[in-house]
């Protein structure tokens, strides 16, 4: 899971028309914030969002002695990056979860701690570009955006049968769409009539919807809405409120994790976690702070790091992100 929102002037996975090659975003400043971490012998490294494999493959390449796992919950993710990553041999397992199984999966694996974790948040290029995905609304195609296609709801269910308030609640919390009584209101008006099946009824409806103010600013007006869809499709913030504590648990002492997000809401949870994890629990007014009240976390980023302009030139679906890296600095204590 990748996110980046799509283009229309954009080629088929984060590139410039003419380019020819898959650009992770941000790859150079991942791989050195986990370099300390990840040059341990026998280091162990997860990618919780294999995606094409970019991040990995640069992982796997840099650091020639760690092992990887890899999930994501896309069948079709999984098969591409797995010829990708062949030739690392047994180095790499990949594994069809979402990132919220991380604990189930190392448990699984007999892998009690690792040294680095790595997330790269949204929607893969993969998924955007694959017209019958339904992600972009760039391009007419069914409604569907689920990551895993083998199981949950559908975009056009979830418009087809929500509740008028409950879709308000989703296109305000998921994408912050100050028009979602109006978009929600033209919605049921249209479903009523025939049910959803294409993106490109739903983005020439939120055009029409829209008055023509909120249609001058921020790029496509049916952005947000798409954003709130697949957010609610793929139950991405509550996956990723599950995800992030159980990934700082699962780091050794000295292990590192960072993470890409690519719009206000997945950063801060991220933010906050980390945050928290950086804080002293102690009460107020002690003279000593006990053990068990001393951060967990040490924060490898002030705020949230952006993308260069050359790196936003080279791949403009990298323009929205947001990188934050922390370090596991002490155990528990119970």
């Amino acid at each position: 899971m990748k996110g980046r929102e799509a283009l229309p002037h954009e080629g088929g996975d984060g590139r410039q028309e003419g380019q020819s090659r898959h650009v992770p975003v941000m790859l150079h400043r991942c791989l050195d914030l986990l370099a300390p971490a990840l040059e341990r012998p026998g280091a162990v490294v997860v990618d919780c969002t294999l995606g094409l494999g970019g991040h990995s493959e640069a992982l796997l390449t840099r650091f020639p002695d760690a092992r990887l796992v890899a999930l994501d919950r896309d069948k079709e993710a999984l098969r591409l990056s797995g010829e990708r990553l062949a030739p690392f041999g047994d180095r790499a397992t990949l594994v069809h979860a979402v990132y919220d199984e991380l604990p189930d999966v190392l448990a699984r694996l007999g892998v009690p701690r690792v040294q680095g974790i790595l997330f790269d948040l949204g929607v893969s290029s993969m998924q955007l570009d694959e017209a019958d995905r339904g992600f972009a609304y760039a391009q007419d195609a069914p409604l569907d955006m689920r990551m895993d296609q083998t199981t949950g709801v559908s975009a056009a269910e979830v418009l087809n049968t929500y509740p008028p308030g409950e879709l308000v609640r989703i296109l305000r919390a998921y994408g912050e769409e100050k028009q979602a009584k109006r978009i929600v209101s033209a919605i049921v008006r249209e479903r009523d009539k025939e049910p959803f099946t294409t993106s490109a009824r739903l983005v020439e409806l939120i055009r029409d919807a829209l008055p023509q103010a909120a249609k001058r600013t921020g790029g496509n007006p049916a952005k947000r809405t798409f954003q709130a869809l697949r957010i609610e499709v793929n139950g991405e913030l509550s996956v990723l409120e599950r995800a992030i504590p159980a990934a700082v648990k699962a780091l050794d002492v000295g292990g590192r994790i960072a993470v890409l997000a690519y719009h206000s809401l997945e950063d801060r949870l991220v933010k906050q976690v980390f945050a928290a994890g950086a804080a002293t629990t102690a009460p107020p007014g002690l003279p000593v702070v006990p053990e068990q009240y001393q951060p967990r976390l040490k924060l490898l980023t002030r705020g949230a790091e952006l993308p260069t302009e050359e790196e936003i030139a080279e791949n403009r679906r990298a323009a929205p992100a947001r990188l934050r890296g922390a370090e596991r600095i002490r155990e528990d204590v119970e």
